[in-house]
């Protein structure tokens, strides 16, 4: 494991799991949405987006965070693992609920320099809620994933597919056990 890219619905835990990680594997963690977000929330355009995160993955190892499907080609054309955080709706829906509390709560900054910061009514009132894209994109992107499992184009990937908390501080776990 040595290119890792971490994918899962909004809400999954891909940030805070792939911080955990890259401090495991000593290997850069590099957020795909740190990639794509300018100040003020506006969006990086394809071009720029891709040439980004071409030159975040341009050394030997790394931990990625995100989906963004428009990157696939070029993030997988290298990646050997990917891991799916492939937490119930449940579950990924209280975690993203909770998250967006906290920060809307303390308007901490997501990504530095950025000033970007999650807002009750962003959250709540707006046609662009992080709530309205995870009711939108779940049940697509554990579809999507599923596919991709079986998918014969990236043979050369190992695919791993945590479903809970458990299974996901087992893994953890046995990685650190394996460096020692």
């Amino acid at each position: 494991m040595k290119k890792i890219n971490v994918t899962g619905t909004t809400g999954s835990g891909k940030s805070t799991f792939s911080k955990r990680l890259a401090k495991q594997l000593d290997y850069p963690c590099i957020h795909m949405d740190q990639l794509f977000w300018k100040a003020d929330w506006v969006e990086t355009t394809d071009e720029e987006f891709i040439a980004k995160v071409a030159l975040a993955i341009s050394t030997d190892d790394w931990v990625l965070d995100g989906n963004y499907s428009r990157t696939n080609t070029l993030k997988w054309a290298d990646v050997d693992t990917i891991i799916w955080l492939d937490y119930s709706y449940l579950r990924t829906f209280w975690q993203l609920f909770k998250r967006t509390m906290l920060r809307a709560y303390a308007k901490q900054e997501i990504w530095p320099e950025t000033g970007n910061k999650e807002t009750f009514a962003k959250a709540f009132l707006s046609r662009k809620s992080i709530f309205v894209w995870f009711f939108r994109c779940y049940n697509r992107n554990k579809i999507k994933y599923e596919k991709l499992i079986t998918c014969t184009e990236f043979k050369h990937v190992e695919y791993i597919r945590l479903r809970n908390p458990c299974e996901l501080e087992q893994f953890l776990k046995n990685i650190k056990t394996s460096i020692l």
